[in-house]
């Protein structure tokens, strides 16, 4: 099974007005021009936010771009040097797991099984010193992925948390415990989502964020072995094998010795070669 967390850690944000006209962002490329020419009645702009109306304005004192039809102002690319919620390293994640071997009717919890209401706000896992605490530090998971938190929090990424059991029942229950690994999927991960209103006017507008953030993707993968398995089972598939032999050997010993047609059985069991 699996399931996805994400974590937000920056974001750029555009108030939006009604939709409209106006000049595309000077950081899309394909929206420089010149002149009306460049700027060519209905086409897209690849990467850019509308449709060209076949005017080329100025966007600042420095830059001249196609007008196009779209949410204005156009979106704002510009993302602060440093991830706006940088604390969000020391943020904790509590990931709660519980398996079940059917086969065997047994169950475990990679929690520690406490009285203690204080236990899991104070506990943060270490695979040595504290394996049985569900709550991860976001600051180690993504070290333990081979990334800085700074550089990923910054444009995003995705990291994968693997939990995985490996039980053998034959030793005691305690012994039974998950062992987890984190990989890095994604250097780049962000969404866009809008909040709707109407101003005083009664236009329509929006606000517009772009979430950039970490994104968990966590597995479980497990198995448990134990007496009575594959290995039991062939084991005692041997006795029948050797009594089926000993009835043979013995059908063999009456008929080929003892039975008064004998010299019958023996013709017909052995071909004499000349």
């Amino acid at each position: 099974g699996g399931r996805v967390l994400f974590l937000v850690t920056n974001f750029i944000a555009t108030a939006e007005q009604a939709q409209g006209t106006c000049p595309e962002s000077p950081s899309v490329l394909d929206a420089q021009c010149t002149a009306d020419a460049d700027c060519p009645v209905g086409s897209p702009v690849a990467g850019g936010n509308g449709i060209r109306t076949g005017r080329c304005v100025m966007f600042n004192t420095s830059h001249s771009t196609c007008e196009v039809h779209a949410w204005c102002p156009v979106e704002n690319n510009t993302l602060p040097r440093k991830p706006l919620l940088a604390e969000a390293e020391n943020f904790t994640l509590f990931i709660r797991n519980t398996v079940h071997f059917t086969k065997f009717s047994f169950s475990r919890c990679n929690a520690l099984q406490t009285s203690d209401p204080s236990y899991f706000k104070s506990c943060t896992y270490h695979p040595v010193l504290s394996p049985s605490c569900p709550v991860f530090r976001v600051h180690d998971m993504v070290e333990a992925a081979g990334e800085s938190f700074g550089d990923l929090a910054l444009l995003g990424g995705s990291i994968a948390v693997r939990i995985e059991w490996d039980c053998d029942l034959d030793r005691a229950a305690a012994r039974c415990q998950p062992r987890y690994s984190f990989s890095l999927q994604d250097r780049r991960y962000n969404f866009r989502t809008a909040s709707y209103y109407w101003d005083s006017q009664r236009r329509l507008c929006r606000t517009l964020l772009k979430l950039y953030g970490i994104r968990f993707d966590i597995s479980v993968h497990g198995q448990a072995r134990g007496a009575g398995t594959a290995p039991g089972g062939l084991t005692a598939d041997h006795p029948a094998a050797f009594v089926s032999l000993q009835a043979t050997v013995v059908c063999d010993l009456v008929l080929l010795y003892l039975d008064a047609k004998a010299d019958v059985y023996w013709q017909e069991k052995f071909e004499e070669v000349r």
